[in-house]
């Protein structure tokens, strides 16, 4: 996905941009001499200094050195790159609304599949600056978005979940075993299939964060992969390509749909002992 230009002179973004003009004109230095002071290409650093590109840490690190600034513009990238995370979530949960096909490979209980106390739990591990009005805010708006499992007709949704979202039980061992039981329930549907991948299949492609793969009403199909705390929205057809066969292969390395149940049931029990 291209880089958008920023917008409104109050964004991270913008205040990034403004900087790194800001402090190579203070310098009295030419774009072709930081070139020569950072080994980055002048057009390159030009379109920073427009805020056409976010570039990457090491870029910031290499400027904060030339200028001295003790990690300041390293730290305006951090807060830039997470409002583009952001932007490009509001992108993703769009697509996700209207997705006919749904592929998701998650290390962690999905969204579309968390109870409401459950997510409460999973919200509440952040520090949120606005308090309790502000985590009932996102439990809403998270629970708000399973709505589109109940539209007629629902999406078709192929959830494979990695062993490792089964065994971080909540430290409410009710709110767990609810959970896991969704989870159950959740199988039943015609229009929902959830697999296990377990330890035992090994290392695979898709280690270190979740996919999302979705098929729009208009025939094209979009990809998003997430981190902790970083997403990137992939419409290139080519990409999205790539990430399917990737995708194929965990579901390969997956437990059947009913071997999947049955072992949520497992872990289930177990929790009860």
């Amino acid at each position: 996905m291209a880089e958008c230009p920023f917008e409104g002179d109050d964004s991270a973004r913008w205040v990034l941009a403004f900087e790194i003009r800001r402090l190579r004109e203070q310098s009295g230095k030419s774009l072709a001499q930081l070139s020569e002071d950072t080994s980055y290409d002048r057009t390159y650093l030009h379109r920073l200094e427009t805020g056409e590109r976010l570039s990457q840490l090491p870029v910031m690190e290499a400027l904060d050195e030339v200028y001295k600034t003790g990690g300041l513009l390293a730290r305006l990238w951090r807060l830039a790159r997470q409002e583009v995370f952001m932007d490009r979530y509001k992108v993703f949960m769009q697509c996700e609304a209207t997705a006919t096909i749904m592929h998701k490979f998650m290390v962690a209980v999905p969204g579309l599949l968390q109870t409401e106390q459950y997510a409460r739990v999973v919200l509440s591990s952040a520090p949120l600056p606005g308090g309790c009005d502000e985590l009932e805010e996102q439990v809403a708006a998270r629970i708000g978005r399973q709505e589109l499992l109940r539209r007629d007709p629902p999406p078709s949704v192929r959830i494979i979940l990695d062993e490792a979202a089964l065994r971080r039980p909540s430290t409410d061992a009710k709110v767990w075993r609810e959970q896991l039981a969704h989870l159950v329930q959740a199988s039943d549907s015609p229009y929902m299939t959830i697999q296990v991948l377990p330890f035992a299949a090994g290392v695979h492609d898709l280690m270190g964060g979740s996919l999302s793969l979705l098929w729009l009403p208009d025939g094209r199909s979009v990809a998003y992969l997430e981190g902790s705390k970083s997403g990137e929205l992939v419409e290139d057809s080519g990409e999205v390509a790539q990430l399917r066969l990737s995708y194929d292969h965990v579901r390969d390395l997956a437990l059947t749909p009913p071997d999947s149940v049955a072992f949520v049931q497992r872990v289930m029990e177990d929790s009860t002992s």
